[in-house]
């Protein structure tokens, strides 16, 4: 796996051993990153969330593009082991604060703040996506014009909207599924 644009292109990042943990491939973030890039412009100064952060792909992708600060939530310590690791590789430490707690308890943490780009990327088929999207829409965190991209597998489906968050777009990538969603 490696970053795909911006600062820190082609630096490789380390990964998960074994299959327990799938990360988001990097023709999928590629698309993904191109989809979003349309859709924002630019990532110059946005604040970024990613929930269930795994390797810290997205975010790292996020900083490598330009965002300000990232936000990485896991809750395991091999999760922050590697996700440490990957942003010093990237010299992206500094913008980057790593929130090692059950994801429930981190967003209620985060009750003050907005971000401008959500990242949901959490096991599949267990409900965490749309559970995810609820608290999220409850709490404000998403900021007025900001974009949340929920990666489900194909199986799942997400609502249509959750209060004022509507789904904006959806693309099929095999047996990925990136929904796409902001306010109405």
């Amino acid at each position: 796996m490696r970053v795909i644009s911006g600062s820190c292109r082609g630096r490789r990042l380390t990964t998960f051993k074994g299959r327990n943990v799938r990360p988001t491939p990097d023709r999928v973030r590629e698309a993904l990153f191109s989809i979003l890039q349309s859709k924002l412009g630019s990532f110059a100064n946005l604040k970024v969330l990613d929930l269930f952060a795994g390797s810290g792909a997205l975010a790292i992708e996020a900083l490598s593009r330009g965002a300000a600060s990232a936000c990485l939530v896991e809750k395991t310590t091999t999760s922050e082991k590697i996700i440490r690791e990957n942003l010093d590789r990237c010299q992206l430490s500094q913008r980057a604060e790593l929130v090692i707690r059950d994801a429930w308890q981190a967003l209620h943490g985060f009750s003050a703040r907005s971000f401008d780009l959500v990242f949901i990327d959490p096991p599949y088929g267990q409900g965490f996506a749309e559970r995810a999207l609820v608290e999220i829409e409850k709490l404000g965190l998403l900021s007025e014009n900001g974009i949340l991209c929920a990666e489900t597998g194909t199986g799942e489906t997400l609502p249509q909207a959750i209060g004022r968050l509507q789904r904006v777009d959806q693309r099929r990538y095999g047996t990925i599924m990136i929904n796409f969603y902001g306010y109405s």
